[in-house]
């Protein structure tokens, strides 16, 4: 019998990683945990405990702020993965159309998130931008600086324009990879568009769109340079969400101690939201399995 021979310096392969991780997650990390429970004056620190948290959570302000923020990720989540998977069931499989409309869909995710809200805020002036101008043109008087329906709208479309993409392609890449004998077989059953996706491609998508959700969710609860350019966070309040609110605290009025409670809040609610996502995306698909294995 041969022995094995145990060899740990592979560790020293991943060392930089890790090393990479400390500096760039957990010591800045940690520096926000020490923030959180010390009030900062001067050079001198006193313990308070958790009374930023509790000042935090009681705070009005940030209590709108996360309202309009889940409303915010929650809609365009609404929007974009229907839609996602809808262009991906139309776009070409094969040929130089494919390569074509890979190339067009992939446009918008190139555009930096700041020149984003300059390109929309230029789009949606009623004197110079084309939408703006179109829209006072039909009668309307669209105005994303006085009127918080409009800012809003504007918003969501700005967002669907610039991330909808990303779906599509995670949609795509999981349709291609369909084995062509499951569309064979479905054509000799003489089955319907409607079953071909409810039973053979939207099952296989259940990956992709597992990713796509919790990168767009992530993505979306963070957002901060696209509105702030667009619209400032107004008119008035209605267009500040949280990471807006939180820059305006740590950098604009230099709140140490809540800002830091607060950013921890912040990262608690993504992973806590983002982990019942998973959780329920992979039940449903579970689920699904047992169901096919028991018909069978």
């Amino acid at each position: 019998m041969m022995n094995k021979v145990e060899n740990n310096k592979a560790w020293f392969l991943v060392l930089p990683m890790l090393l990479l991780v400390a500096f760039s997650a957990i010591i800045p990390l940690m520096t926000v945990v020490n923030y959180s429970v010390q009030d900062i004056l001067g050079r001198s620190a006193f313990f308070v405990g958790s009374e930023w948290f509790v000042q935090t959570l009681n705070d009005s302000r940030l209590q709108s702020a996360l309202m309009r923020q889940f409303a915010f990720s929650f809609t365009i989540l609404a929007i974009q993965v229907p839609l996602g998977i809808a262009i991906a069931l139309l776009m070409p499989k094969k040929g130089w159309q494919a390569s074509a409309v890979l190339i067009l869909i992939t446009l918008p995710l190139l555009v930096p998130w700041n020149v984003v809200g300059s390109m929309w805020q230029i789009f949606t002036r009623g004197d110079i931008g084309l939408m703006g101008y179109g829209i006072r043109q039909l009668g309307y008087p669209y105005n994303i600086t006085r009127n918080a329906s409009d800012a809003w709208i504007t918003i969501i479309i700005m967002d669907v324009w610039h991330w909808t993409p990303l779906i599509a392609l995670l949609c795509y890449s999981g349709l291609r990879a369909i084995p062509e004998a499951y569309y064979q077989a479905a054509q000799i059953d003489r089955a319907s568009k409607w079953a071909v996706f409810r039973y053979i491609q939207l099952p296989k998508l259940t990956n992709v769109l597992v990713i796509g959700v919790l990168l767009r969710f992530m993505h979306s609860f963070m957002i901060y340079a696209e509105p702030f350019v667009l619209t400032g966070g107004g008119p008035g309040s209605s267009t500040t969400f949280l990471s807006q609110t939180l820059a305006t605290m740590a950098i604009g009025q230099q709140d140490l101690g809540p800002s830091a409670a607060f950013s921890i809040i912040y990262f608690l609610i993504i992973l806590a939201v983002s982990y019942v996502f998973y959780v329920t995306i992979m039940n449903m698909q579970k689920d699904k399995a047992d169901n096919i294995s028991g018909g069978a």
